[in-house]
């Protein structure tokens, strides 16, 4: 039998450039089956731009995308925009652009505590329900990975709490992949097995293990920010001169460290 490749999506060296601007510069990454990788950093990182890179939606300027044949993405967006003056039912809603069986229906909002929604106006739901939702309409492709943005906006720290365990749960139950965008950094370092800071390149990466005073880190979000969370370990592939510019050493792909994934 050949080995398992866990990859889903590599991405090698990937730059992208908006108008002679870089928006992503030299960033290498894996994504895994069974897997949550979430990605954090500051305003204008280049967290989207990655993101979208991700799914297809834009072709890098410099590097290379790999996908596995037949990759299925369920993308989670992070706001949900519907006119107001619209009638529309949860169940419309997951029947939107296209129809969608209803055995499937019923399966993603039991999966995400959402089956008595069905018949509720999407106008009339809570924060944390519209999240439930949006992640029960991801779930409908049957996705060997989840793209989630933001998916607790919006949400009181309880169903925050919530919202975490159900994505762990559902990695769990389908063993898919997870790449989770989120500026939650207090609540994400015990809810994810991979962290990637980004700041236009992949300034640090590892596991939520142990606290940490990562320079780059602190540099990103200030250090009465870090000095407050219980962070991951970092692996630098590269260090800063004396101007603060980027020095690469050796680069490496930022993986999803087997021992913590799957």
């Amino acid at each position: 039998m050949p080995e398992h490749n866990p990859d889903l999506i590599r991405l090698e060296n990937v730059s992208v450039r908006f108008n002679q601007q870089m928006a992503l510069n030299q960033v290498n990454l894996h994504l895994h089956d069974n897997c949550i990788t979430t990605l954090i950093g500051p305003n204008g990182a280049g967290k989207t731009t990655l993101v979208r890179v991700v799914l297809g939606l834009i072709k890098p300027s410099e590097g290379n995308v790999w996908a596995r044949k037949g990759l299925r993405i369920g993308y989670m967006p992070q706001k949900l925009h519907i006119d107001h003056t619209l009638p529309l039912s949860v169940e419309r809603f997951l029947n939107t652009p296209q129809k969608v069986d209803r055995a499937l229906i019923n399966q993603a909002l039991e999966d995400v505590g959402a089956s008595h929604l069905l018949k509720h106006s999407i106008h009339n739901l809570s924060g944390g329900e519209t999240q439930r939702v949006l992640l029960a309409r991801a779930l409908l492709r049957d996705p060997q990975l989840l793209v989630l943005d933001e998916p607790v906006q919006g949400v009181d720290l309880t169903g925050q709490l919530e919202l975490y365990r159900l994505i762990a749960d559902i990695r769990k139950q389908r063993r898919c992949g997870v790449l989770m965008i989120s500026h939650d950094l207090h609540l994400v370092m015990a809810s994810t097995d991979h962290v990637i800071c980004l700041n236009r390149h992949i300034c640090c990466s590892g596991n939520p293990e142990h606290v940490s005073n990562d320079p780059s880190f602190i540099e990103l979000f200030g250090p009465a920010q870090a000095s407050a969370l219980a962070l991951y370990n970092h692996h630098h592939s590269h260090r800063h001169d004396a101007h603060g510019d980027v020095v690469v050493d050796h680069p490496q792909p930022h993986n999803c460290d087997g021992h913590h994934c799957g």
